[in-house]
């Protein structure tokens, strides 16, 4: 099973089990970002990044030119504690 298909077979069990308000504002948000024009801004596979400054897991701030000075760069992003 591809990535795309378990998304699409998680995504279906959710919105099956979701309050109908719940969906709805999902829904709507989801359809906000896709109006906004967010999809040509982002980058595509095999552009880069513009250069950036942001704070590591210590809060120090860390600069993606120094990192990738010392070799390649791989960012993870998490969401933290909601």
């Amino acid at each position: 099973m591809s990535l795309q298909e378990k998304l699409d077979a998680r995504k279906r069990t959710f919105e099956a089990g979701a309050p109908p308000e719940t969906l709805a504002v999902m829904h709507r948000a989801t359809d906000d970002l896709l109006n906004s024009g967010i999809m040509e801004r982002i980058l595509k596979a095999g552009e880069r990044a513009p250069g950036f400054t942001l704070p590591n897991q210590r809060g120090q701030m860390v600069r993606s030119s120094e990192l990738l000075a010392r070799g390649a760069l791989v960012l993870s992003f998490y969401r933290g504690v909601w």
